[in-house]
C-alpha cells in the first residue's frame, strides 16, 4: 500500500486504513472527481476535522494522499511527475473544505507554483456532504491580469468537466504562446531574477552581466525581473507573489531554470524549490559551472571540483529535491557531478584528497618559480575582468595561438609564453583567469595555487575594455580583488583595450586620466608604445630592486644586466 503523506498523528487505525484504500479508487480521465469518491472523500474529512488531498494523474490513478489540518494540506514533492518545459505536470489536486470555504490564495499559489493541471476545493456544509466543487486553472497568455481563471461552481452530482480536453487545450495554447516568442528547446532555458535594495540603474547593470555569464554558460535568457525591496525576504529572497508570478512567466516561456543574481544561503534554496517546480541556481552556481565546461587541465578540474564540492557541502541536507535540481544540468556539471549525490562524509573526505592534490600543485609551481628566479628572467602577468581581451592580447604580443572567444571565462587554465626586447632581452607573459565582481570565495581559495603566480610577478599588466560601458566599475571590481590578494604594492600598467571600438578622445582621455595605454589587442600596429611601457617599468623594477639588495650579492635580473633599449616585440 502506498504511503500517506502529510499530518496522520492521532488518527484511528481504522480511519488510516480507509485512507490508504483511497489509493484503490480510481476517477475516470474526462471527470474532475466522481461524485461518489467526493462523498466518501468528504464524510471522511468531516469525521477527522482534517483537510484531504488526493492528486489524480491524467490516467485517472490516485498518486498521492495528503492529509492537511482544518485550514489547509501541504502538497509533498512531486519530482516525478516534474513538468516538462511549457507543459503542466500531469496531476490535478482535489481536496476538501470543512466550512464551505472557496479556493484560498494558498490553493491557487500551489497551482500557479507546482503548474498543476488543475486545482479544486469540495465544500462540505455541516452534514460533512458536499455542497459545492470549485476549481481553477492557469491561464497560458500574459495579457490577463491573474495568473489563474476561476471556474463556475459544479454541483457535486455534475463533475464531469471533460478534464483531458480542458488540459489538452490548454497546453495547446501555452505552445502557441511560446512558439510565437521563438523557443529554442535544444538549450535549458532560464529566467534571470534579482531582489536588490540597491538604485535600479546598478541591478539593471549587474542583470545585464548575469545575463552574459549565462549565455556564455550555454543557457538561453527567456527573460529577467527585477525586483525592488528595501528589506529582502529570509526565507525565499523575493516576494511570494512574486515567486508566484515568476512561476506563470515560466510557464508562458518554457523556462526551467530560475537565475538568481545574488547569492542564495542553503535555506533559501530549499525553500524556493520546495515552492516552485523549477530549478534554482545562483550567480555563484552559474559561475562555478562555467568553469566546469572550460577546465581543461587536470590542476583546472582539481580547483573546479574543490569550488563545486565547497559550494555543495552546507546545501547536502535532507532528501528534499533541493540537492537533485541543483546537481543536474546547469549548476551541477563538471568533474564534481558525480560527487555532488554523495553523502556529506564522503564529500569532506573529497575536499581533504583535493586540498592534498592541490597543496602538490602548489609545491610544484614554487619550485618552478625558484628555478626561474635562478635565471633572473621577469615575469609579466595579465590580469584583468573576464572577456576583456587578456588573451588576444597574449597572442598579439607573443605571436601564439591561445584560445581566445569572445565569451566570459574563455580562458581558465593559465598560459605562459616568452616575450623578447632588443638585445636578446627575454620576459615571460603570463595570461590568467578572469576576474568577475563578487568573485565567489570558494573559487578564491580553489584557485590559489594559480593566483599565487601573481605573487611573483614582476609587473601587472591590467587589461581593460575600453567598450564597455561598466569598466570604470570593472576596474575597481578588479583593483579590489587586486587588494584581497595583497598584490596592491606590484607595480601595474593600465591597458585600455578595444579602442577600435570608441571614440579616439574617449581612449586618449581614459588613458591619461589613468595613467595607462590604449591599445587594440588585434592591431599590432597599437601595440609599440604598450611595449615601450612595459619595457620601461620593468627596467625600473630591476633598478629598484637592485637598490634593495646588498652590494655584491648578485642579484638584479637579465633585464637590467642587459642594459636599456627602444624596446620591440620578438619572435
Amino acid at each position: 500500500m502506498k504511503r500517506l503523506f502529510g499530518n496522520i498523528a492521532g488518527l484511528k487505525p481504522n480511519q488510516i486504513r480507509r485512507l490508504e484504500n483511497l489509493y484503490r479508487r480510481r476517477v475516470p480521465p474526462e471527470v474532475l472527481i466522481t461524485p461518489e469518491l467526493a462523498r466518501d472523500l468528504s464524510l471522511l474529512s468531516h469525521e477527522i476535522r482534517r483537510q484531504i488531498g488526493l492528486l489524480v494523474n491524467r490516467q485517472g490513478r490516485i498518486a498521492f494522499v495528503v492529509v492537511g489540518d482544518p485550514k489547509k494540506i501541504i502538497i509533498p514533492t512531486t519530482a516525478e511527475y516534474q513538468a516538462a518545459p511549457g507543459r503542466l505536470n500531469g496531476l490535478r489536486c482535489i481536496h476538501t473544505h470543512l466550512n464551505e470555504e472557496p479556493l484560498t490564495r494558498d490553493d491557487l499559489t500551489d497551482l500557479a507554483l507546482l503548474r498543476l493541471d488543475l486545482m479544486a476545493a469540495i465544500g462540505m456544509g455541516a452534514d460533512g456532504l458536499p455542497r459545492r466543487v470549485q476549481a481553477a486553472h492557469v491561464l497560458p497568455g500574459a495579457s490577463e491580469r491573474l495568473p489563474h481563471r476561476l471556474l463556475p461552481d459544479l454541483a457535486p452530482n455534475a463533475l464531469n468537466l471533460d478534464c483531458l480536453a480542458l488540459i489538452q487545450a490548454l497546453e495547446d495554447e501555452l505552445q502557441r504562446v511560446i512558439k510565437g516568442r521563438t523557443a529554442d528547446f535544444t538549450r535549458d532555458r532560464a529566467l534571470l531574477v534579482s531582489v536588490s535594495s540597491a538604485p535600479r540603474r546598478q541591478s539593471e547593470e549587474s542583470m545585464a552581466e548575469l545575463g552574459e555569464l549565462a549565455r556564455s554558460g550555454g543557457i538561453a535568457v527567456v527573460g529577467s525581473v527585477i525586483q525592488q525591496r528595501e528589506k529582502v525576504d529570509h526565507r525565499y529572497l523575493i516576494g511570494t507573489g512574486k515567486l508566484q508570478d515568476l512561476a506563470i512567466h515560466a510557464l508562458q516561456e518554457a523556462a526551467s531554470i530560475l537565475v538568481f543574481d545574488q547569492e542564495l544561503n542553503p535555506s533559501q534554496i530549499r525553500s524556493i524549490t520546495d515552492q516552485t517546480d523549477l530549478r534554482v541556481i545562483d550567480r555563484t552556481q552559474l559561475i562555478l559551472d562555467i568553469f566546469a565546461q572550460r577546465a581543461r587541465s587536470r590542476e583546472g578540474q582539481l580547483q573546479v571540483e574543490l569550488a563545486q564540492l565547497k559550494y555543495m557541502l552546507p546545501r547536502l541536507v535532507g532528501k528534499g529535491t533541493a540537492l537533485s535540481r541543483l546537481a543536474g544540468g546547469i549548476g551541477g556539471r563538471g568533474p564534481g557531478e558525480t560527487k555532488l549525490e554523495v553523502d556529506r562524509r564522503q564529500v569532506r573526505r573529497r575536499i581533504a584528497q583535493l586540498e592534498e592534490a592541490l597543496e602538490e600543485v602548489r609545491r610544484h609551481r614554487r619550485q618552478l618559480r625558484a628555478k626561474r628566479d635562478k635565471k633572473n628572467v621577469p615575469v609579466i602577468s595579465i590580469i584583468g575582468y573576464t572577456n576583456a581581451g587578456k588573451s588576444t592580447l597574449l597572442n598579439s604580443l607573443t605571436h601564439s595561438r591561445v584560445l581566445a572567444e569572445e565569451r566570459l571565462f574563455a580562458t581558465l587554465d593559465p598560459s605562459s609564453r616568452r616575450l623578447r626586447f632588443p638585445k636578446d632581452i627575454e620576459v615571460i607573459i603570463t595570461d590568467t583567469v578572469g576576474f568577475i565582481r563578487d568573485l565567489p570565495r570558494d573559487l578564491m581559495v580553489a584557485f590559489r595555487a594559480t593566483l599565487e603566480e601573481l605573487e611573483s610577478a614582476d609587473l601587472l599588466l591590467h587589461v581593460v575594455d575600453l567598450s564597455n560601458p561598466r569598466f570604470e566599475d570593472q576596474i575597481r571590481a578588479v583593483e579590489a580583488i587586486i587588494d584581497d590578494l595583497q598584490l596592491g604594492a606590484k607595480a601595474r600598467l593600465n591597458v585600455f583595450n578595444k579602442r577600435d571600438r570608441v571614440a579616439p578622445d574617449l581612449a586618449r582621455n581614459v588613458a591619461f586620466r589613468h595613467g595607462g595605454v590604449a591599445v587594440s589587442a588585434r592591431d599590432p600596429s597599437t601595440l609599440p608604445p604598450l611595449i615601450a611601457a612595459m619595457r620601461s617599468m620593468i627596467a625600473a623594477v630591476a633598478t629598484q630592486a637592485n637598490a634593495a639588495s646588498p652590494p655584491g650579492d648578485g642579484s638584479g635580473t637579465a633585464l637590467e644586466k642587459s642594459g636599456s633599449a627602444e624596446a620591440e616585440a620578438g619572435d
